[in-house]
């Protein structure tokens, strides 16, 4: 794939109107346009399975991050729903547990979906401190995403949500076709407002993330097609 198929750029607007004008910045004639978003909570709730259509309209591959964490059934029943609308990625969190990743994978069989489905392990808004001190998680990090990635593995599913910081030692433990959805990744200098476990797109990447997820510093600039161009240049000399 081309660097540009491999950013998903988070669609962080609570309305269709916000979302069309920051798609009207790009020139859909143009290689420095969208290929991958992903739309999470606040926009999902806002405007429904609508948005999704409108996407796919685009010719947009599309990563629906909704974190479904529930019990197994209810699981089962969410993904199911969900299925109907063959996006490419669907997520549930880890910490539900292997059961619940396997009902949530069954729903997707079961539908003959052909989605994949990933699971949230840490959130990169969570450090080391939170996870002892709140979660009450012993050990360090790594070692905590570690264990939910393996068990998201032997869940039966296509890959992690994970800090691009993970990503080297869950390849070498899990193998290079266990796929790794990265967000925390900022460029040099800029804020990174709640997310404590991040880098930069270059480092993302050389550390073996297939995906990387980025927000505001697309969505929030004048001309996000210089962005996108900055992206692409900067790895063709890796």
């Amino acid at each position: 794939m081309e660097i540009l198929d491999r950013v998903i750029i988070a669609l962080d607007f609570s309305s269709l109107s916000e979302v069309n004008s920051f798609l009207q910045k790009f020139n859909w004639a143009s290689e420095l346009r969208p290929r991958f978003v992903k739309v999470g909570m606040e926009l999902f709730y806002a405007e429904g399975f609508k948005i999704i259509d409108i996407l796919k309209e685009k010719d947009l591959k599309i990563f629906l991050d909704l974190k479904v964490h529930d019990i197994p059934n209810t699981a089962y029943g969410a993904i199911s729903s969900l299925s109907r609308l063959n996006v490419d990625i669907l997520n549930v969190h880890a910490s539900g547990g292997i059961e619940m990743m396997k009902k949530a994978k069954q729903a997707l069989l079961d539908a003959g979906s052909t989605t994949k489905l990933i699971a949230v392990t840490q959130l990169t808004s969570t450090d080391q401190t939170m996870l002892n001190s709140e979660l009450g998680i012993s050990g360090d990090i790594e070692s905590a995403v570690m264990r939910l990635a393996k068990n998201t593995q032997q869940a039966g599913l296509d890959g992690i949500v994970c800090s691009p910081l993970e990503t080297s030692v869950i390849k070498s433990a899990l193998g290079p076709g266990f796929i790794t959805v990265c967000p925390g990744v900022r460029f040099q200098d800029t804020n990174a407002h709640d997310q404590k476990r991040i880098t930069t797109p270059e480092q993302a990447f050389k550390l073996g993330s297939d995906y990387i997820v980025m927000g505001r510093a697309i969505s929030s600039v004048s001309e996000p097609e210089s962005v996108l161009e900055s992206l692409g240049s900067c790895f063709l000399a890796n």
